[in-house]
């Protein structure tokens, strides 16, 4: 928000007034009331960033589920957003996509504010909801034909995006017989109709398995190669790890920290947790642990033993216990 003080072409009275880069008001002097619009100068689709997020606050009923947060997503990169469940990552997703109303802040994408442009806003950007809820009676191409028209999208480009996902030789079952991995798929498929420039996606890999959470992450990869700037929620900190350029923590509603993932871990120390399950553990920790170099800490819990240490030494606990016949 900038101030700007202009002067009446007619009467010379000046007027001082708040706006946005690019943001045109329509004004009428006070002295003659001569009408008038003014732009304020610089455009905000000349930014840096495809996100702007300012000062956003929503409460529900007495509580602040998020209480002033800002931050900035640069075109073109891999923005995290971290927290446990509970610390109002939906809530901010929503209001960044204009879904809820929100009690103050601004929020900008692709320089377009969300309240004030709130079409333009939507036809650039993919959303994935944390919970998807198709059709269950329709198959994949029926349910892509279906949001194609919600979007004004040629219908041609559905099987070319089956087939990106690959769903291509499912595209004559019924979507309620899809696994959850299938129907995170088709979700990414129905956020890539329109090609937009930015993707939303809340936990897109929440309770997938191993495999399915690896198709998740190439086709997030892949999405970022083709120049797409993505936001993505999570509570796993290995996911953001392993797809991030920046992240954002946070808890409780609040933002806690903003950097890239090594310099989050080098200003906070965080090391990693090994939990290894071993049978009839009983609680007991292994004296075979004592003896390795590296190990911060080390504490046990029934049969799961839990190992704080860094990335270098994991292996080493792994094998020695593994010659120690520990199963």
């Amino acid at each position: 928000m900038t101030s700007k003080t202009i002067m009446c072409p007619k009467c010379k009275h000046q007027i001082t007034i708040e706006g946005n880069p690019g943001e045109k008001a329509t004004l009428t002097c006070p002295n003659c009331n001569l009408k008038g619009v003014f732009t304020f100068p610089g455009e905000n689709q000349t930014s840096p960033f495809s996100i702007q997020v300012n000062g956003l606050t929503k409460i529900f009923k007495d509580t602040k589920a998020v209480n002033n947060i800002s931050f900035n997503v640069k075109s073109g990169e891999i923005f995290g957003f971290l927290g446990p469940n509970g610390a109002g990552k939906t809530t901010t997703l929503k209001a960044m996509l204009g879904l809820i109303h929100v009690d103050s802040g601004d929020i900008k994408i692709n320089g377009f504010d969300i309240t004030k442009n709130s079409k333009e806003v939507k036809r650039g950007i993919g959303y994935l909801p944390e919970k998807i809820a198709f059709y269950e009676n329709l198959t994949p191409i029926q349910t892509l034909n279906f949001f194609c028209e919600l979007k004004g999208v040629d219908k041609s480009v559905v099987k070319s995006l089956l087939k990106e996902v690959g769903l291509e030789d499912s595209i004559d079952k019924k979507v309620g017989n899809f696994s959850k991995g299938m129907l995170q798929l088709l979700g990414i498929a129905q956020t890539m109709i329109g090609n937009p420039s930015v993707y939303i996606l809340d936990e897109p890999t929440s309770g997938l398995d191993a495999r399915w959470v690896k198709i998740v992450r190439d086709k997030i990869k892949k999405l970022n190669e083709q120049g797409a700037t993505i936001m993505f929620s999570s509570h796993i900190l290995s996911e953001v790890q392993s797809l991030c350029d920046r992240v954002a923590i946070i808890d409780k509603g609040r933002l806690v920290a903003e950097n890239t993932v090594p310099e989050l871990n080098r200003l906070l120390n965080i090391k990693p947790r090994l939990e290894i399950y071993i049978s009839n553990l009983n609680g007991k920790i292994p004296e075979i642990i004592s003896k390795i170099e590296g190990i911060e800490a080390v504490d046990a819990k029934e049969d799961v033993l839990f190992v704080t240490c860094d990335y270098s030494v994991r292996i080493k606990v792994v094998q020695h216990l593994k010659k120690q016949d520990f199963r």
